[in-house]
């Protein structure tokens, strides 16, 4: 009994770190995909080259629930409407800025299993010019307010004291996702569509 314990924890865990891996090499084949394209579309940096999360080391029975992230969101910003500063991006607010959004749901309410968020972010406002300066303080609502900001879909309208944006998303499930093909096909072609419009 004790030896089927220690094998199904060590297969649980390599199968997160499996799972983790996987996300990572499609967020960088979308990531590719995108730097090919006239807008030359890089990730957003708020903290280095991420995914943005949430993560807890609490141990209270609320921030036991996030020791393991359950979201992954990373933005994509055309690389003229950005700077890279030690290994961070710096953007600045516009009202004409819009982003495209990937935001990986690996538990959800959702019954089909894990799924792919992906869409345009426009109409993005700084309520606090003094004292939010650049919008990678604000990427950090995804992980945090995700169940609000996509509560609506296939469109999103987020506001609160820091800022307002507005949006239009759609769903795939991870994983029907399995090979190159299937990423230009049911995310990227699709991302472009609504970025375009």
């Amino acid at each position: 009994m004790k030896t089927d314990l220690n094998a199904q924890c060590r297969n649980a865990i390599e199968f997160i770190q499996k799972l983790h891996f996987e996300i990572s090499y499609l967020i960088k084949e979308i990531e590719g995909l995108l730097q090919k394209e006239p807008e030359n579309f890089i990730i957003e940096r708020p903290a280095g080259y991420q995914v943005t999360s949430r993560t807890s080391t609490g141990l209270d029975p609320g921030n036991v629930e996030n020791w393991q992230p359950k979201t992954f969101t990373v933005f994509f910003c055309p690389s003229e409407r950005t700077k890279i500063i030690a290994g961070q991006t710096r953007t600045q607010f516009d009202g004409s800025l819009r982003l495209l959004i990937v935001h990986i749901e690996i538990m959800n309410q959702n019954k089909k299993g894990p799924r792919i968020l992906c869409g345009c972010l426009t109409d993005i406002v700084n309520n606090k010019p003094k004292k939010i300066t650049k919008i990678e303080y604000i990427l950090a609502k995804f992980a945090y307010f995700n169940k609000k900001i996509f509560g609506a879909l296939p469109n999103v309208s987020y506001s609160d004291t820091d800022c307002s944006f507005e949006g239009e998303f759609f769903e795939q499930l991870l994983f029907s996702i399995n090979n190159s093909d299937d990423v230009m096909n049911k995310l990227v072609k699709n991302m472009l569509k609504l970025y375009r419009k």
